[in-house]
């Protein structure tokens, strides 16, 4: 008889592990709370988000687009109500939309050397892909879609090329500027950072 065919069905079971070996790993989740992995955010109300942004857009009045860029991206909306997040969406890409292509990179390096800047601008990588995401160029609501099959088989969206999706279309590049200027100033890891962080905006 060979050692195979000695085995019974019992010993060949998935009961197998009787003790709890997580419970006796002193690094085990099971012996400290998770959530104290994250610290707890402060909530962000729509009344301070309106405040916030009514502080940025007198900065920009003034003239003090960084200033403007800074006080954005130095309170970002992480732990509020998806009104509050859009409102400040908006005032972010506002204040992106105002500054001059030829004022980015001097800007961003400006940020980029001061105290804390490169997590300032990690917040505004953040920024910078969910608006690319799509839902905060168009004013806070989803644009309504029509599809208009075309005799080349694709589907073309609005009624005329380009008619509909303008602003987004500029909204878009101007944040796609925004980026490649960020990633030249803060590198590659800014990218990093920004995917693996569990905060979002």
């Amino acid at each position: 008889m060979s050692i195979i065919q000695q085995h019974t069905q019992a010993s060949l079971s998935d009961a197998w592990r009787t003790i709890n070996i997580d419970a006796l790993d002193p690094d085990s989740s099971q012996n400290f709370d998770t959530s104290t992995l994250h610290p707890p955010l402060p909530e962000i109300g729509e009344a301070d988000v309106r405040q916030l942004n009514a502080q940025v857009r007198q900065l920009l009045r003034g003239g003090d687009a960084e200033g403007a860029l800074r006080g954005c991206l130095e309170s970002p909306v992480y732990n509020g109500s998806d009104g509050a997040k859009d409102a400040h969406m908006q005032t972010v890409v506002e204040v992106l939309q105002s500054i001059k292509a030829s004022d980015m990179t001097p800007m961003l390096q400006r940020i980029y050397g001061s105290e804390s800047g490169s997590e300032l601008l990690d917040v505004l990588v953040k920024y910078l892909y969910k608006g690319m995401a799509g839902n905060s160029l168009s004013g806070g609501r989803t644009p309504t879609r029509n599809l208009t099959p075309q005799a080349t088989g694709f589907s073309q969206i609005g009624s005329r090329p380009g008619a509909v999706n303008e602003s987004t279309g500029s909204g878009m590049s101007v944040l796609l500027s925004w980026h490649e200027k960020v990633v030249d100033v803060a590198g590659l890891g800014s990218i990093e950072r920004c995917m693996t962080d569990w905060r979002k905006v």
